[in-house]
């Protein structure tokens, strides 16, 4: 499999993927805890069908230290022993915040107030855009079918 286009290495590409990857900087260098951040990224690429988002992510996470029980474990998260509270509230805010379209009433008040309860303001916010931004990257490697599978942990500095 081939992506459609070379989106990584055109100039247009390169210019839209810098101020994602701004974005993206902002949320990894705030206080929300890394593990959380790629839990959330892992969660919101298995919804989106992002095989190219799911590979890298479950191999940074994995090269971070999170173990292999856990990573096998994020797509069926409500069933599983391995996560904190805090992490449940964020994998819940980041599949309502992905699956926005498929709920007429959008993010519910009951899993806000659960995120709420575990992440301060600046927390709440690095979530809220960690779920953007992810979702963006999702929809630019899906559009373009970017295979997935020759990611190499830090591949992208």
């Amino acid at each position: 499999m081939e992506s459609r286009l070379d989106y990584f290495g055109h100039p247009l590409g390169g210019k839209v993927l810098k101020h994602i990857n701004s974005a993206g900087k902002a949320v990894s260098d705030s206080t929300l805890p890394a593990a959380v951040q790629e839990l959330v990224k892992i969660r919101a690429s298995q919804i989106n069908g992002c095989g190219f988002c799911t590979d890298m992510h479950t191999k940074e996470a994995a090269l971070a230290g999170e173990s292999a029980q856990r990573l096998n474990l994020v797509a069926a998260w409500r069933e599983a022993k391995v996560f904190s509270d805090a992490e449940r509230a964020a994998l819940e805010l980041a599949e309502q915040g992905t699956r926005i379209a498929d709920a007429a009433g959008g993010v519910t008040d009951a899993a806000w107030a659960d995120a709420a309860k575990h992440f301060d303001e600046e927390q709440l916010i690095a979530l809220i855009s960690l779920i953007a931004v992810i979702n963006a990257y999702n929809r630019i490697n899906v559009i373009n079918q970017q295979p997935a599978g020759d990611y190499q942990p830090g591949q992208f500095g």
